[in-house]
């Protein structure tokens, strides 16, 4: 019996990763919490300990494939020495390109390896299969079949583990921080398990200083640790996984068996799940770390609270939005020009848009807006750096759709949240009266493609228009009459509702298919975002609105209770987390205990991995 629990808890088992939502991860981390206690100013020791639980950690949550989380962590150990003791700057350059060429490897292997062989298949007329050279190697060494080479697996959290070593060998390259010596030391750095599968992503520059620090936890950032732990449970069992059990999976799995109001719901409940699902693990991940004195950065920052698409990005996935930046956007040229690499990465996304669609018209519409931005931007020299900033940004948009998947509709996805940030460029720059003269023309275009092309997208895009019309309209009459600032907090209300709204719409590419298999996924999301469309862009019968709410009152509540609670004033929000963190320990670990049953209640029978694993 004591060899059988041996087994379970020193195997891993695909069927049971080591989730925060799990008890056992609670007993694993009371193990690891007394032993970091013991060694918690004892630096190197400490770290060591750190490394190796989180080593184990990783191999509970993605089986063999901590070996590959090992040889990288141990090849950009000595990569970043080699960067940092070189003298001679083209070398440096060498060795930075190589160490940047080695991470983007197994990246590329593991997370696009159906789209590179559709690529080769399509542009040679070849019939490749995917062969899975690791499953291969494993077998020769295991002496038997041992594991399957027909597939390729994505390992848990290697785009988040792989971002950062990339963000340690760049920074040590521009010297913002200086190479780790100790290989336990960096190996802590690169695995320290609370953020290893899904972030937040942390920097070098801002994380490995940490790691030197003798233990301190003040008696606030105790109770505020507590907190965040308990939000993020809350979040995720609550809010996100009752509301996709019960739900939103359901519609997307089969949305032409429900109803135009049921699948546009569903894409505004998947708004909500997806980020409480997400911020939920980061917010646990946060106040873990925070337990044992390691401090990682603000994940999320209320980004449905967003009045337009830029601004949703920079409180959304922050830590991903800044890597972005710093070691994408930057270098292409940021706000300042644009660069060979800019245009490079242009004609290659419009190659993949081209692959992945299928249509050599969406290559081309892609390459045909960018020359006729490069031509104003040359015939028009005042309009030239605008133009080159919004090349780069929308680059970036799209490098990030991708980072999420090699598919058609993560494309589109980037695509849709770089648009909507332009479309605000142009927007803001516009009087009250082009806002409204653009608005109206857009809507008699969009009723005249309703009157002689009566197909669903038009019919939601005429809904959509005409709301922002009869808005902007009201608006500008408003200005027109003397009103000044009387209804400032309303006009801010309308859009974060439109940017609500836009963002969840896009999420319809995100969502459909983000959780299959790469090999059916284009096909599959396609079909699923055009049935949704169809069915919201169809004939609704209203009076059944009323009965569908009823039905599904506990979801409809859920959500209503989720989003009151998200758009919530954030001085009252940061009112009630030190009221909670301040408060006397037994009264604390009474509303812990009381809280811990609540959110337990809620726990589905299948078990609900977090969104962002497999990414």
């Amino acid at each position: 019996m004591i060899l059988d629990l041996l087994e379970k808890i020193f195997t891993f088992d695909s069927n049971a990763p080591l989730l925060f939502t799990q008890f056992y991860f609670w007993v694993f981390f009371a193990f690891v919490f007394a032993g970091f206690a013991l060694l918690q100013n004892k630096i190197l020791l400490r770290n060591t300990f750190l490394f190796f639980v989180s080593l184990f950690f990783y191999y509970k949550t993605g089986g063999l494939f901590v070996l590959i989380l090992i040889f990288t962590t141990f090849f950009n150990f000595f990569q970043g020495k080699l960067i940092y003791k070189t003298e001679e700057n083209k070398k440096r350059q060498g060795h930075l390109v190589t160490g940047l060429i080695v991470n983007l490897f197994f990246l590329c292997y593991f997370k696009y390896a159906y789209f590179i062989n559709d690529v080769l298949n399509n542009l040679f007329g070849l019939n490749l299969k995917i062969f899975d050279a690791f499953a291969w190697i494993g077998n020769v060494l295991a002496g038997k079949e041992r594991f399957d080479v027909a597939g390729i697996m994505l390992p848990v959290g290697i785009s988040f583990y792989t971002f950062q070593n990339i963000s340690y060998l760049m920074d040590v390259f521009r010297k913002k921080v200086k190479p780790v010596n100790e290989i336990l030391n960096f190996g802590f750095y690169v695995s320290f398990f609370p953020q290893l599968v899904a972030g937040p992503i942390i920097r070098a520059s801002e994380f490995i200083p940490q790691i030197y620090r003798k233990y301190r936890l003040g008696r606030k950032q105790f109770g505020m640790a507590v907190f965040l732990i308990m939000n993020g449970l809350a979040k995720k069992i609550i809010l996100s996984d009752y509301i996709a059990v019960n739900f939103v999976d359901r519609v997307f799995e089969n949305p032409s068996m429900f109803s135009g109001f049921e699948n546009l719901f569903a894409l505004f409940a998947y708004s909500l799940q997806v980020y409480a699902d997400f911020s939920g693990y980061t917010d646990i991940a946060i106040g873990v770390a925070m337990l044992m004195g390691f401090y990682l950065p603000k994940n999320f920052d209320s980004p449905y609270k967003a009045a337009n698409a830029g601004n949703f990005w920079k409180r959304w996935h922050i830590s991903l939005s800044r890597w972005l930046q710093d070691y994408l956007y930057i270098p292409l040229g940021g706000n300042r020009k644009v660069t060979f690499a800019t245009y490079f990465l242009i004609i290659t996304i419009a190659l993949i848009a081209f692959i992945l669609s299928g249509s050599l018209l969406v290559g081309a519409l892609i390459l045909s807006a960018v020359a006729g931005l490069v031509y104003v931007a040359r015939k028009y020299p005042d309009k030239r750096k605008k133009i080159d900033t919004n090349l780069n940004m929308m680059n970036v948009m799209l490098i990030g759709g991708l980072w999420h998947g090699a598919s058609w509709n993560f494309m589109i996805w980037g695509g849709l949240n770089g648009l909507g940030i332009l479309v605000y460029k142009f927007w803001r720059d516009w009087s009250p009266a082009t806002r409204v003269w653009v608005l109206f023309g857009l809507t008699l275009s969009a009723g005249l493609l309703v009157r002689f092309f009566p197909l669903p997208v038009f019919n939601i895009a005429l809904v959509w228009v005409t709301g922002l019309f009869v808005g902007t309209l009201i608006r500008w009459i408003y200005h027109l009459s003397g009103g000044r600032h009387a209804f400032r907090y309303l006009e801010t209300a309308w859009a974060v509702l439109q940017t609500f709204v836009f963002i969840s719409f896009t999420r319809l590419f995100f969502r459909a298919g983000s959780n299959l298999n790469p090999a059916e996924a284009n096909q599959t999301a396609w079909d699923t975002a055009k049935n949704m469309v169809n069915q919201i862009g169809g004939t609704w019968d209203v009076s059944l609105i009323g009965s569908m709410i009823n039905e599904y009152r506990y979801v409809f509540s859920l959500f209503a209770i989720g989003m009151i609670i998200h758009w919530l004033p954030e001085k009252l929000k940061r009112k009630y987390r030190l009221m909670f963190a301040q408060m006397p320990l037994p009264l604390m670990a009474l509303i812990v205990i009381i809280a811990v049953f609540i959110i337990y209640q809620f726990i589905t029978a299948d078990l609900q991995t977090f969104i962002y694993f497999q990414f």
